[in-house]
């Protein structure tokens, strides 16, 4: 049985701050992380800076897609399909 030695570090986002949880992959190395703040925040790095940079991509990707869908259901914005091919 491996111990596993989780780390924490407040990571900055142009959201602001959050508190990551950031866990050693020993089959693949590198490390798992996630925001317990923010629902489906994981992410994995080859080592604890790229990790920290893919969680804070993670954490934007999210609120921006949480901040569209709240804009859509009060519809401030209306999304609409469009053929590939008439955009050629």
């Amino acid at each position: 049985m491996r111990k596993t030695s989780s780390k924490k570090a407040i990571v900055g986002t142009k959201y602001g701050s959050f508190v990551c949880v950031f866990e050693p992959e020993f089959d693949m190395g590198g490390y798992v992380v996630e925001v317990p703040k923010i629902q489906g925040a994981v992410s994995w790095g080859k080592n604890f800076v790229e990790a920290k940079h893919m969680i804070k991509e993670a954490i934007e990707g999210i609120i921006e897609a949480q901040t569209i869908v709240e804009a859509e259901r009060q519809g401030v914005v209306r999304f609409t399909s469009q053929s590939v091919n008439s955009l050629v």
